[in-house]
């Protein structure tokens, strides 16, 4: 198993309207894998939030991020990186009605094949429960 600081880092960047996640290479600070909730194949259903009344808070919900990490992890194998780095603290630390919809996203690059280093203290967050 690598160390830690030779892991690609990946974070998880969310707001109310889209969740999008970057890998970073450590040597470099550069981004080699990134999904997003904005990207082509989720635009219908963002449109359809988007103009539902009354107004969504969020435009992405559990299965949505599910769906980006799923798209991660099939970028990350296909340029052959097998796990990835997270910073648990920071993860932890987002606010629930965060952490209750990120989890989905963990769990699908999980099972996509790609390793989360730091994901084993996520388990302090709660359950993840996903409706398909």
């Amino acid at each position: 198993m690598p160390t830690n600081h030779h892991l690609h880092m990946l974070r998880l960047v969310l707001s109310c309207r889209k969740v999008t996640a970057q890998v970073t290479d450590p040597a470099t600070s550069t981004i080699v894998a990134m999904a997003s909730s904005t990207e082509p194949e989720f635009l219908p259903e963002f449109r359809a939030k988007q103009e539902r009344f009354p107004r969504l808070r969020f435009l992405w919900d559990a299965r949505t991020a599910t769906r980006v990490g799923e798209k991660l992890a099939f970028r990350l194998r296909e340029i052959g990186i097998p796990g990835v780095h997270i910073d648990a603290d920071e993860e932890i630390l987002r606010p629930v009605h965060y952490r209750k919809k990120a989890l989905p996203f963990f769990d699908s690059v999980r099972r996509a094949g790609v390793e989360i280093h730091g994901a084993e203290r996520l388990g302090e967050i709660g359950p993840v429960t996903v409706k398909v």
